[in-house]
């Protein structure tokens, strides 16, 4: 896998993350069947971010990584719209909880870049 290879998978991988989330908080605005409007974007949302979750995949980035990635930037996004939304609560252990989402995702993120030997360390 290269580093273009990567760096290509991250677009897709970006909306895909952003479609997700926009569905999971259409999910919560429908509040059941009562506004059934918001069941469309929770379709097409997560519809479209699996769709291009295979195409990250297909890019060559490490699935552990991709999905890491992808569902720990989504619960992060998730938690905070729905404060920020839907006035729901994040307590002390909740957002000590996303922290260490985030640096869980950031240790498989940098563990999955193999160290480069060097031509000395080779020879």
């Amino acid at each position: 896998m290269t580093e273009t290879t990567v760096r290509s998978a991250w677009p897709p991988l970006l909306i895909a993350i952003a479609l997700e989330v926009t569905a999971t908080l259409s999910l919560r605005a429908a509040e059941g069947f009562a506004h059934p409007f918001w069941l469309i974007p929770v379709v097409v949302g997560y519809s479209g971010s699996l769709w291009l979750l295979s195409v990250v995949l297909d890019r060559g980035m490490p699935v552990g990584v991709a999905y890491g990635i992808w569902s720990a930037i989504g619960v992060v996004l998730t938690a905070v719209m729905g404060t920020v939304l839907f006035g729901e609560f994040l307590g002390t252990v909740q957002i000590i909880g996303i922290g260490a989402i985030v640096v869980g995702v950031l240790l498989v993120e940098l563990g999955s870049h193999p160290r480069e030997r060097s031509p000395e360390a080779a020879a």
